[in-house]
């Protein structure tokens, strides 16, 4: 019987083509040195920051940041019931060389452990991608003056590309709150003036890019010269802020209630309603419990995980950012901004105040540290 390393390596690179991710490409490479010399790091080198958006004189143009969201469990053969997995966001400056952010916010980790390792290897670990999320940042300064047709709402970004890199779609929310669309070759962002009131989020979900505004109105953006929206859902009514996340394969919407914070102009969730997308009826339907799910609603991106990844956790939750409640918060502190609430029976409060959820993402466990199977991928973790 031939042995799994001696597969042609025609046939290994037709299978490697299939993945989805790089890190699904970095766990087929690390199977053995056979495969890992056969099967190049990236089939399709796509940079991790995008130059976009010509600056037309200025001196404040636009480039595309990605990040991914990963969990990270011991392997098989080191599986215990009591051990809980890790919860990452990895940002890629440059190839093999990566900054490890909270998961919910934009903030590095800043104070990591001594003996934490300077080479992170991903190869140790059963990895699993959860998400994607891009952000626009400036490549120098922005100007003062007032918001021109070049100024973005520097929140969420869907974004879309061939697998070769060299074609994408951005979609993102212009500062009026109407959607703003920009694709590779473009000269300038592409407003779209269809949106009869300002939209909350978007979501590249199934191929199609979805939005949807402050009143739960939510269309599909399809990509023409113009743009074309087509309703797929009319308004869901009650609650302050309308945010789309992707679980186990259906399209969700979490309807945020805002209520009074501890000073006068400060605001905080209090309440949470999930829906979930009816296509056929082209409507939104109440979820009255999440199952095994668990929600992130994140400062720059949405996602979900399975609970029993988490040891001590359970699912029909949503973790959130309460930025109201901690503005200024960095690196591992920024996670005090972070709140958990109970679809069930409705209980809310502060992340630390719930120590087998908040481990998920802070401090890292122990078992990051312990030497186990020799390297054979690895990121530098940069210093900060």
């Amino acid at each position: 019987m031939a042995r799994w390393s001696q597969l042609p390596k025609d046939l290994l690179l037709l299978i490697a083509q299939r993945l989805n991710s790089h890190f699904d490409l970095l766990c087929l490479r690390s199977v053995c040195s056979s495969w890992h010399a056969c099967v190049p790091s990236r089939l399709h080198p796509l940079p991790s920051r995008f130059p976009i958006l010509p600056t037309n004189g200025t001196s404040w143009g636009l480039y595309l940041s990605r990040r991914t969201i990963l969990c990270l469990g011991l392997p098989e053969s080191h599986c215990q019931p009591t051990i809980s997995s890790w919860l990452i966001k990895v940002e890629e400056d440059v190839p093999d060389m990566a900054h490890l952010v909270n998961p919910l916010s934009t903030f590095q980790f800043k104070h990591l452990p001594p003996n934490f390792p300077k080479t992170f290897d991903f190869s140790r670990f059963r990895v699993s991608e959860l998400g994607q999320e891009y952000v626009l940042q400036y490549m120098n300064h922005r100007p003062s003056g007032e918001a021109d047709e070049g100024s973005l709402h520097k929140g969420k970004v869907a974004f879309s590309s061939t697998g070769n890199g060299e074609d994408f779609v951005m979609l993102t929310i212009h500062v009026s709150g109407k959607l703003a669309m920009f694709r590779h070759g473009n000269k300038r962002l592409i407003l779209i003036n269809d949106t009869p009131s300002p939209c909350d989020d978007l979501i590249f979900f199934n191929g199609e890019f979805y939005a949807i505004d402050n009143t739960g109105r939510t269309v599909v953006v399809a990509i023409g010269s113009p743009p074309v929206l087509s309703l797929i859902a009319d308004s869901v009514f009650g609650g302050d802020k309308k945010s789309l996340v992707e679980s186990n394969g259906e399209l969700l919407m979490v309807d945020t209630y805002f209520g009074q914070g501890i000073h006068r102009r400060m605001k905080r969730a209090v309440r949470f309603k999930v829906f979930k997308l009816d296509q056929i009826g082209h409507m939104w339907v109440e979820v009255e419990s999440l199952g095994n799910r668990i929600l992130f609603l994140g400062e720059k991106s949405t996602f979900s995980a399975v609970a029993s990844e988490f040891c001590g956790c359970e699912g029909n939750c949503i973790y959130y950012t309460n930025t109201f409640f901690c503005p200024n918060g960095q690196g591992d502190d920024a996670y005090t901004a972070i709140d958990i609430f109970n679809l069930e029976n409705g209980n809310m409060g502060p992340l630390l105040s719930f120590p087998d959820y908040s481990k998920v993402i802070w401090p890292p466990p122990a078992w990051v540290y312990t030497d186990n199977i020799g390297v054979i991928e690895k990121f530098d973790i940069a210093p900060v």
